[in-house]
């Protein structure tokens, strides 16, 4: 996507939802002043989302070495970096209700993984001051970490269909709640997702939550369509990669807990945008394609 396109889609959001505030707002009978700044919020949340679909590491040489050299002409009311930090904060609302308008459409087939975000090296912990009392330590597969945990479901299309952002001692059960809300079908997870009522109650909600066993369970028949789903679980281990080597949600140069957010939600949206995501072709498995595009209450018939 070329940056006109982008600035196109968030400006024509950013101007939907303008009116749609403005229609709800209650005046008093007093008179308002309406002053725009300098650089418009569409314009300032293009220039956050495209900085992670650049190949700056930091957004200060992105701003400064980039934007204020080359797309001078894109935004001629440019505001110094200094400023535009200063400004960061206040485009978490509009960063968070742009990424909910990117979501997906849940096919009947959902994969969820969570993985660490982490805010500075292990050697540095103790030192560590910007995220203190809110960063936690967590233990994972590739070991310990210290920051959050991000949560997160995606469909076969590889498109984001729910997220949640945890302390990284959470574990992965107590967010599962929180992300299943638009779904229905089948959702598939590790090990870490093994729990008798877990199952039953999402169950009860029309999910119908499909692990691997571990080896002091007892074994239990599976469908050949499920068998093969589990073994396609690893588009969203592949999706969290691009999440943090493309996209470039993680990083130990934040100062402050907003502007970590910020980063995080513009990183969230520009994978939404990339024009290639991981994806499966369910078509060349057999009885697949019965799963794809079921709506909750033919689900719960078969």
């Amino acid at each position: 996507m070329s940056l006109l396109e982008l600035y196109c889609a968030v400006d024509d959001f950013c101007q939907g939802m303008e009116k749609e505030e403005m229609g709800r707002l209650l005046g008093n009978g007093s008179q308002r002043r309406e002053r725009t700044g300098q650089l418009s919020d569409s314009e300032a949340v293009t220039i956050m989302i495209h900085f992670h679909q650049s190949q700056y590491r930091t957004f200060k040489a992105y701003y400064q070495e980039h934007v204020a050299v080359y797309l001078r002409g894109e935004f001629p009311r440019l505001i110094s970096y200094g400023r535009f930090v200063q400004r960061m904060p206040r485009l978490l609302g509009w960063l968070c209700l742009y990424l909910f308008n990117r979501f997906g459409k849940c096919s009947g087939i959902s994969f969820v993984d969570a993985t660490f975000i982490s805010v500075c090296d292990n050697r540095r912990i103790q030192q560590h001051k910007v995220f203190k009392g809110i960063a936690t330590r967590g233990k994972g597969s590739t070991g310990w970490s210290f920051g959050f945990k991000l949560h997160l479901v995606v469909n076969v299309a590889g498109e984001l269909l729910a997220i949640y952002l945890t302390a990284a001692n959470r574990h992965e059960l107590k967010a599962l709640p929180q992300l299943v809300n638009r779904l229905f079908g089948k959702l598939f997870g590790d090990m870490a997702y093994v729990s008798q009522s877990m199952f039953e109650q999402l169950m009860q909600q029309g999910i119908q939550l499909v692990t691997k066993v571990k080896s002091n369970m007892k074994n239990k028949l599976m469908l050949l369509s499920d068998k093969l789903l589990l073994r396609k679980r690893s588009i969203i281990e592949t999706i969290n990669d691009q999440l943090k080597n493309i996209s470039q949600i993680e990083h130990s140069r934040h100062r402050s807990p907003i502007n970590f957010l910020v980063n995080l939600v513009s990183g969230l949206i520009a994978y939404s945008h990339q024009t290639k995501k991981p994806s499966l072709n369910l078509f060349q498995f057999p009885r697949l394609e019965n799963l794809v595009e079921l709506d909750p209450i033919q689900w719960r018939k078969k």
